[in-house]
């Protein structure tokens, strides 16, 4: 029996509509497509429009920066918003947050200052924040590897008693690797306090979804795990944050994981390393900007006389202060010290990796003599 992958057997069963609360025009939909959740207060979508604005005003000083040459890659999230900061407005101080290499506006909403945020694509760190102060691990770029440690942390809250949930961002091609499949099942099996939230951008780099699975979606995987599994308007911030709050109590609560994934759209290209317009249509990227959940939430907050003129002002404002300050930050030379490397690598110190940092110091101090000689030399 042979496999033939250019002709595989296509499901003729399509998906039910994403759950949403608020639809494309920024109407509140009726009760009874809800899903049974309830639309946040006006003052809660408020704040999550003014973090969108914010985090979108930095993505794009963000962006501008690597193309001048100061940052030697970024992943933009420009058009995934919405999941990414109803996630963070869903967390408690407690609670850790688990993301990937795309998910900086992610932690710009949980308070991380953006050169700490930008240390890593300048490489100037591996890291530049404090996981503590903050509760967020480190940014993930190997796909799907923080979902493992998000159930260890959960799971060990959990023996500790501990009120604490692990929440961890994937992307759609994440959840084709094994790890992926390795933490659904072990935070199952676990009653592990920790929720999954997958950002389906439907392409995995330049592999659409459809050549990555044959599932109808990717919440229908949580079945077969035996979890609950939410498939969300990813442009819907309201419905995004409802679902993931919902999901967050369910798990602080002791009923276990959830599997959320929000249906969104990847804007600009994977990195600036990366040409979009080989893998996909112009009118695919314009017919998303339409979708834009940005645009949707401000609809319906100026309908309900929330969003008025003074208070769009003040956001934009803040967005502008934010923008300045990055750009202020990459303009400061880094202070590097190649010895840096040896620090933090083991609690005690080994041998070897003792003799490795003195031949390094003593081969950084011998090129400093020699500038120094040369410098004298230049100038007799």
């Amino acid at each position: 029996m042979s496999l033939n992958v250019e002709n595989p057997i296509m499901t003729t069963v399509l998906p039910a509509p994403p759950l949403r609360l608020i639809d494309d025009l920024g109407r509140m939909v009726p009760q009874n497509e809800s899903g049974g959740f309830t639309l946040p207060v006006v003052d809660t979508l408020l704040s999550l429009y003014r973090q969108m604005v914010i985090a979108r005003r930095f993505d794009a000083q963000v962006t501008a920066l690597t193309r001048q040459g100061r940052l030697a890659t970024y992943p933009s999230a420009l058009g995934q918003e919405a999941c990414e900061i109803a996630a963070v407005a869903a967390l408690d101080p407690q609670d850790w947050l688990f993301p990937t290499y795309r998910d900086s506006i992610a932690l710009l909403t949980r308070g991380v200052e953006p050169k700490d945020i930008l240390a890593s694509f300048r490489g100037d760190w591996h890291s530049g924040y404090d996981y503590h102060t903050h509760r967020i691990a480190p940014q993930a770029t190997p796909l799907a590897t923080q979902a493992l440690h998000a159930v260890g942390l959960a799971t060990a809250a959990k023996l500790k008693r501990h009120n604490t949930v692990a929440l961890t961002l994937l992307g759609d091609g994440a959840t084709s690797e094994g790890d992926a499949h390795e933490a659904f099942n072990f935070a199952a099996v676990w009653q592990a306090p920790v929720v999954f939230v997958v950002q389906n951008n439907q392409f995995a780099i330049s592999v659409p979804l459809d050549k990555q699975m044959a599932c109808r979606t990717i919440a229908d995987k949580a079945i077969g795990y035996g979890m609950p599994g939410y498939y969300v308007d990813g442009n819907d911030v309201a419905a995004m944050y409802a679902v993931i709050s919902a999901a967050m109590d369910r798990a602080r609560t002791g009923g276990g994981p959830t599997l959320i994934e929000g249906l969104t759209y990847r804007i600009e290209a994977h990195t600036n390393s990366d040409d979009p317009t080989r893998y996909r249509k112009a009118a695919d990227v314009d017919l998303w900007r339409h979708r834009d959940p940005i645009e949707r939430l401000e609809k319906y907050l100026v309908a309900q006389g929330a969003l008025t003129d003074e208070v769009r002002a003040s956001i934009l404002a803040a967005a502008e202060e934010l923008a300045t300050t990055t750009r202020d930050c990459m303009t400061e030379q880094a202070v590097v010290d190649p010895l840096e490397l040896f620090e933090h690598v083991y609690s005690t110190p080994r041998t070897a990796l003792a003799e490795q940092r003195a031949f390094l110091a003593a081969e950084l101090d011998g090129d400093a003599v020699a500038s120094v000689v040369a410098r004298d030399k230049s100038t007799r």
